[in-house]
C-alpha cells in the first residue's frame, strides 16, 4: 500500500482510510499495527524518536477485526442466490410489501404526543418504587380491569410460528409506552420465543429483552417460565433455573408468569423460590384444562380440584395467581364459577386470566372473568388477536368502556397501534398457517393454541396436511392413553409427537396401548413416561407406562432433585476455547446450558455473518 498527500496529515488520514476498507483474511498481516501507529498522538504530531516503536509497547495490542461489511456482504450474496433460509414458511414470502408505516398518537384533545419524549409513569414505576408484594397489593386495589397485551409474545407464538423479529418491535415500542401507558404488562418473552430467536431468527434473546427494556421504561415486562423447566423443553439442575431468573431480572423482566405443565407443584416451587431470590414478582400460575361446568364430563380437573391448587400456591406467599387457559376451553359459565369461588376464598389476592380464542369465545369468556373478580385480563392488538391467539383489544375494552371495569386504556390508542400490526402481519403473512375461523372441536381435542398452528404446519410438512382432522382426533386418543393431561409446553409436545405417531403408522389407540412393548416411540413419550416432566395429576397409566419404558430408569418426585449442580466455569472454558477468549457472556452461559446445540449453531451463524 502507498499513499501520498499534499502534507504529512492529508497522507497520513488517506492511507489510514485504506488499510480500514481493505479486508484481507487466509493470511497474518501488520494491519492492525499499523493502524494503531497511523492513530498514535505522538505519531500524529510528527515528534517520534529513534527508539519510538520500542518505547510506545500499546502498539502492539492486537486488535481482532469483526469483518461486518464483509460478513454482511456475504451474507446478502448467500441471500440472492439460496433464497430465504428462516424456516417455517407456509407460503412465499410476498412481493411489493414495504415497512409498515409508524402511526400518529394523539392525546385526549386531538394534538399529536412527541413519543420521542419520556412515557408517563405506569405500573412499572410502583413496582420500582414498592417492591413485588406492594404492587401486586396496588394491583388488587385499582379500580377497574387491568389488561396485559401479548402482542410481543404468544399472539405471534399462537398466530406466526414465533417468528416475529426484534426490528418489528423496536420500532413501535416507543408509541407503545405511550398508548399502554396504562396496562399491567406487556408480554415480551420467554415461552417459545426465547430458542426461536436462536434457532430460526438467529437473533439472541437477551440482546432483545435489553432493548426493548431501553424503549419501554415505564410498563411492566411479563416472560412466561416453565418453572423447573426454565424455557426448556425439559428438566435442568437447579442452579441452572436459579441463575437463569436472576439473568433474566437483571436485563429487565419484571413478572414472572411461573407454571408447569402438569400443575406438578415440586416443580412451581422450585419456580416460585427462583423468582423470590430474583427478586421479581411471583405470578404462580394454575393451568385449565377440563370444564368445570361440566364436572360429568371432566371428573378429573374439578372446581375442588383447582381451588386445592390454588390453596397450596398461595400458602407458597406468591404475588399473583395466574389462570392459564391454554386452549381456550374456560367457557362464560366455567369462567364465573371458577374466578368467582377462588374471589371468593382469596379476596385479597389479584387473579390475572390468559386464554385463547381458538373456539371464538374468548371476550365473552373474558368478560365473564372481570365481572367475577378478576384483577387483569390477557388481550392481544386487534389485528394479532382472535383464533388461537388472544382474545381482541379493541373489542373487550369497547364493551367495558364507561363501567366499573373500564381499562383505562383509550380505543383511539389501541386504533393507532392496529394500523402498525395491521400492516406488520402482511409481512409475516408467509408463516400464517391459514386457520382462518374458530374451531369449536378444540372442546373435544384441548389443543392449546400456539401448538394448534406448529401442528398443523409440522402436519403439512410431513405429507399430513390432508390428515389433518385425523391429528386432531389421533391428538384426541393420545392424550386419552396418557390419561388426560394437562397440555402446555413441554407437556403438550408429547400429546403432539404421539399424534403424529399414531397417524404415521396407522395407529389408533386401542392399538397403540395393546401393541406398546413392540412399538418404537418419540423419545419425547418415553421421557415423560420415566417421569422427566414430573408426574401428572392422578400418577401415570401404570401398565403402559411399563410397557413404554421397558428398562429405562423411572425418575419419582421432581427430576431436577437429583441432577448434579451445573458447572457453569467449566461451560465457559470449553466455550471461550470454541468461540475465543472474552467473547461469551454470563447470559450466553445460560443460553448454552438451556440449548447447547442450538447456540452453538447460532453462534457459528454470527460468526460467518454477523449480527
Amino acid at each position: 500500500l502507498t499513499c501520498s498527500g499534499a502534507t504529512f496529515e492529508k497522507a497520513r488520514r488517506r492511507t489510514l482510510a485504506s488499510l480500514v476498507e481493505f479486508r484481507i483474511s487466509g493470511v497474518k498481516t501488520n494491519m492492525w499495527f499499523l493502524q494503531r501507529l497511523l492513530s498514535n498522538d505522538t505519531f500524529i504530531s510528527g515528534s517520534c524518536w529513534t527508539t519510538f516503536i520500542d518505547d510506545t509497547p500499546e502498539l502492539f495490542t492486537v486488535t481482532k477485526f469483526r469483518n461486518r461489511a464483509a460478513k454482511l456482504l456475504t451474507y446478502l450474496g448467500d441471500l440472492i442466490a439460496n433464497g430465504c433460509q428462516i424456516q417455517g414458511q407456509v407460503t412465499a414470502p410476498g412481493h411489493g410489501l414495504e415497512e409498515p408505516t409508524l402511526p400518529t398518537l394523539l392525546d385526549a384533545h386531538g394534538s399529536a404526543v412527541n413519543v420521542t419524549t419520556a412515557p408517563p409513569p405506569g405500573w412499572r414505576d410502583v413496582l420500582l418504587k414498592s417492591g413485588p408484594a406492594a404492587f401486586a397489593q396496588a394491583v388488587r386495589q385499582h379500580k377497574g380491569v387491568l389488561i396485559m397485551d401479548t402482542t410481543w409474545r404468544d399472539a405471534h407464538q399462537s398466530l406466526l410460528a414465533t417468528r416475529l423479529r426484534t426490528h418489528d418491535m423496536e420500532r413501535i415500542a416507543p408509541i407503545t409506552a405511550h398508548a399502554m401507558a396504562n396496562a399491567f404488562a406487556l408480554e415480551m418473552w420467554g415461552g417459545a420465543t426465547f430458542d426461536v430467536a436462536m434457532r430460526f431468527l438467529h437473533e439472541d434473546p437477551w440482546d432483545r429483552l435489553d432493548r426493548l427494556r431501553a424503549l419501554v421504561p415505564n410498563i411492566p415486562f411479563q416472560m412466561l417460565l416453565r418453572g423447573a423447566n426454565a424455557v426448556g423443553y425439559t428438566s435442568y439442575p437447579d442452579n441452572v433455573v436459579y441463575e437463569f431468573c436472576k439473568q433474566a431480572r437483571k436485563h429487565g423482566v419484571d413478572v414472572f408468569r411461573v407454571f408447569d405443565s402438569l400443575n406438578y407443584v415440586e416443580n412451581l416451587k422450585l419456580g416460585i423460590d427462583a423468582v423470590r431470590q430474583a427478586d421479581g414478582v411471583i405470578e404462580a400460575t394454575v393451568c385449565y384444562t377440563g370444564d368445570v361446568s361440566n364436572p360429568a364430563k371432566h371428573p378429573k380437573y374439578t372446581l375442588e380440584y383447582y381451588l386445592d391448587l390454588v390453596d397450596e400456591l398461595v400458602a407458597l406467599d406468591i404475588h399473583i395467581l395466574g389462570i392459564k387457559d391454554m386452549a381456550g376451553l374456560l367457557k362464560p359459565r366455567a369462567a364465573r364459577l371458577l374466578i368467582g369461588a377462588i374471589r371468593s376464598r382469596h379476596p385479597n389476592l389479584p387473579i390475572h386470566v390468559h386464554t385463547h380464542d381458538t373456539a371464538g369465545a374468548g371476550v365473552a369468556a373474558m368478560i365473564a372473568c372481570a365481572e367475577a373478580g378478576a384483577d387483569i385480563i390477557d388481550l392481544a392488538i386487534d389485528s394479532m388477536s382472535g383464533v388461537t391467539s388472544q382474545p381482541c383489544m379493541g373489542a373487550f375494552v369497547s364493551a367495558l368502556e364507561g363501567s366499573e371495569y373500564d381499562t383505562g386504556i383509550p380505543t383511539e390508542s389501541i386504533a393507532a397501534l392496529n394500523s402498525y400490526w395491521e400492516q406488520t402481519r402482511l409481512l409475516y403473512s408467509c408463516f400464517d398457517p391459514g386457520v382462518k375461523a374458530s374451531d369449536t372441536s378444540v372442546y373435544t381435542h384441548e389443543m392449546p393454541g400456539g401448538q394448534y398452528t406448529n401442528l398443523l404446519f409440522q402436519a403439512q410438512s410431513l405429507g399430513l396436511g390432508s390428515r389433518w382432522n385425523d391429528v386432531k382426533a389421533a391428538y384426541t386418543e393420545a392424550n386419552r392413553i396418557c390419561g388426560d393431561l394437562v397440555k402446555v409446553t413441554p407437556s403438550s409436545k408429547v400429546v403432539g409427537d404421539f399424534a403424529q405417531f399414531m397417524v404415521s403408522n396407522h395407529l389408533t389407540g386401542d392399538e397403540v396401548v395393546s401393541q406398546a412393548a413392540t412399538l418404537s416411540f418419540p423419545k419425547s413419550v418415553v421421557e415423560f413416561f420415566q417421569g422427566y416432566l414430573g408426574q401428572p395429576v392422578g400418577g401415570f397409566p401404570k401398565e403402559l407406562q411399563a410397557a413404554i419404558i421397558r428398562d429405562a430408569a423411572k425418575i419419582e418426585g421432581r427430576p431436577g432433585a437429583s441432577m448434579e449442580p451445573f458447572d457453569f466455569d467449566q461451560l465457559r472454558r470449553d466455550l471461550e476455547d470454541k468461540w475465543g477468549p472474552g467473547s461469551i457472556r454470563d447470559v450466553d452461559l445460560l443460553s448454552a446450558a438451556l440449548y447447547p446445540t442450538v447456540f452453538d449453531e447460532f453462534q457459528a451463524l454470527r460468526q460467518k455473518y454477523g449480527n
